[in-house]
């Protein structure tokens, strides 16, 4: 027997108006000045102004960096954190999905352990706890609003560093579903197929527990339920809503039950050739769930029947049913059938292997 860890933020605030109930927690806790880290089309979507306006008509201060990519980038982190220093912030807001959580974390790490974000590649390498950061999600799909783990893209290098730490974790999480509401269909469905990558990979993992076991297998009978719906009506706030708890749960699945080829092998996609990662996600999780079931074919039956399958005669059938079902869910929401779709080379395979071997996975 090991002992089993399980991280969580310590506050996480979900539902139709969870965004106003946050500014309210955050100026309860005396802070004084907020680095908003968000992107350019939330800012152009008239988001980071609301948020702004009602951080400031509780008194405090605003810096906005809205430069982050959607693969966020070491550069995006140290023009983040220049940004920090003049203001003198006492507090880091990441407003998005993914890409701006990820590079506030980064901007929040750096800006209390000192040097360069590069230095705390891999698991637990830093010493100290990040400027507290908040996490307002507007995604339903990477989780990172609520998890140990940020994804910088290394430009030097063209990969991605995957940065494990348990001090990178925000302190408040929120997922307010009318955040949502405006969220384009592709990249509903690429986020949407994220999470369900999630939650699977949690299943399939060797670090799986009963706790990760049942929020990964609820987050995929919400995904498949309610996915379609999402992503065939925007403005569908029951299909958003349960999407936004799936995430989270297939989030509490994979922060603590850790993930596996199919996230090493999309991060270095993404990072070389700047690509979403939903979508390298959801292209690569057929293929290497059919690896899996060599080993794990009753994990993957199980996963089966919370997409809504029948028991099969046998667990390799079952396996097999459950990797169709995910190849039609795919389908089904409009993501590209293959790599070469996504303008992968044959050439550049090697070096994808080689860095994807990099990443720290169970």
């Amino acid at each position: 027997m090991t002992v089993s860890e399980f991280h969580i933020p310590s506050l996480n605030l979900m539902g139709e108006g969870a965004l106003a109930q946050a500014i309210d927690t955050v100026q309860k806790k005396g802070f004084k000045h907020a680095l908003i880290v968000t992107d350019a089309g939330l800012v152009a979507a008239g988001l980071v102004d609301q948020v702004t306006a009602s951080l400031q008509q509780t008194g405090i201060q605003c810096s906005v960096f809205a430069e982050v990519h959607p693969n966020p980038t070491t550069a995006n982190v140290e023009a983040g954190l220049a940004l920090l220093k003049v203001g003198n912030c006492d507090l880091v807001i990441s407003l998005g999905g993914g890409s701006p959580h990820d590079c506030a974390k980064g901007i929040a790490l750096v800006a209390t352990n000192g040097g360069n974000i590069r230095d705390f590649e891999g698991v637990d390498k830093s010493a100290l706890p990040q400027l507290p950061l908040v996490a307002i999600n507007t995604t339903a799909g990477t989780a990172s609003e609520m998890t140990r783990f940020c994804i910088i893209t290394d430009e030097t290098r063209h990969i991605k560093m995957a940065i494990v730490d348990k001090h990178t974790t925000p302190i408040l999480s929120v997922n307010d579903p009318l955040t949502m509401r405006g969220m384009p269909r592709q990249l509903t469905a690429a986020t949407g197929m994220d999470a369900l990558t999630h939650a699977i990979e949690a299943y399939v993992s060797i670090a799986a527990t009963p706790i990760t076991d049942a929020c990964a297998l609820k987050a995929v009978e919400l995904i498949a339920q309610y996915l379609p719906r999402a992503v065939a009506q925007g403005d569908d706030m029951e299909a958003r809503e349960q999407m936004a708890y799936a995430q989270f749960l297939a989030g509490m699945a994979f922060n603590n039950a850790s993930l596996g080829y199919v996230h090493a092998m999309a991060h270095q996609l993404g990072g070389f050739y700047d690509l979403p990662h939903g979508v390298c996600n959801a292209v690569l999780l057929p293929h290497v769930q059919t690896f899996n079931s060599q080993v794990a074919a009753e994990r993957l039956a199980q996963v089966g029947q919370a997409m809504g399958l029948a028991a099969s005669e046998s667990a390799q059938a079952g396996a097999d049913a459950c990797i169709e079902a995910i190849k039609a869910l795919k389908d089904q929401v409009g993501i590209p059938r293959g790599l070469a779709d996504l303008g992968a080379k044959q050439e550049d395979i090697p070096i994808l292997a080689e860095n994807a071997l990099r990443m720290p996975v169970e």
